[in-house]
């Protein structure tokens, strides 16, 4: 891919765009070299077979979106910012996922990528709300979540299912006005 072409949006340092089937073997060797990065939060698909088929859920499920972020000098992927649970009608929200990869994290390009997918939810996907649950050891994702605007709502005991048990979580969101202001 050109530096510039195809992004859905672009900041100064990074672009969006969405999941391809072709970033598999990137996608998947980042992820292998972020393993310490990432545990115990997340786990990010590792192999081939298990990219094609969490990839297949964010390009064909309509309740999900799927962005890589994307450095503008090279197109290397540096993170990936999930919305899931997209709800349309009277509610207009979405859950955010994201992770860093670790030749990445603490360069500021996760903060600009999660500021392009925020504005493009809540300009051409015309979402109202997105949400952000966040462990509360998970000091990184909460100073991303911080820094890109979202404001603390709640602590929600033994709320998701994450490595083996049922972890506490902070509730973080933002809206469409939070943004506008």
């Amino acid at each position: 891919m050109p530096e510039t072409s195809g992004y859905l949006a672009e900041g100064p340092r990074v672009g969006i765009r969405h999941f391809t089937r072709e970033d598999g073997a990137e996608f998947t060797a980042r992820a292998r070299e972020s393993r310490d990065l990432h545990q115990p939060w997340l786990s990010p698909p590792l192999t081939a077979e298990a990219y094609a088929a969490y990839a297949g859920r964010l390009i064909e499920d309509p309740t999900k979106a799927g962005f890589l972020v994307c450095e503008k000098d090279g197109g290397g992927i540096v993170g990936f910012i999930n919305i899931n649970n997209i709800v349309e009608g009277g509610f207009l929200c979405g859950a955010l996922g994201y992770g860093a990869f670790a030749h990445a994290a603490g360069r500021g390009l996760m903060a600009q990528g999660l500021d392009l997918v925020v504005r493009y939810a809540f300009g051409p996907m015309g979402l109202h709300r997105l949400e952000i649950n966040v462990q509360p050891g998970n000091a990184a994702s909460i100073a991303l979540a911080r820094r890109c605007g979202f404001r603390l709502e709640g602590f929600s005991p033994d709320m998701i299912y994450v490595d083996g048990a049922w972890r506490d979580h902070e509730r973080w969101a933002i809206t469409a006005e939070m943004v506008r202001k």
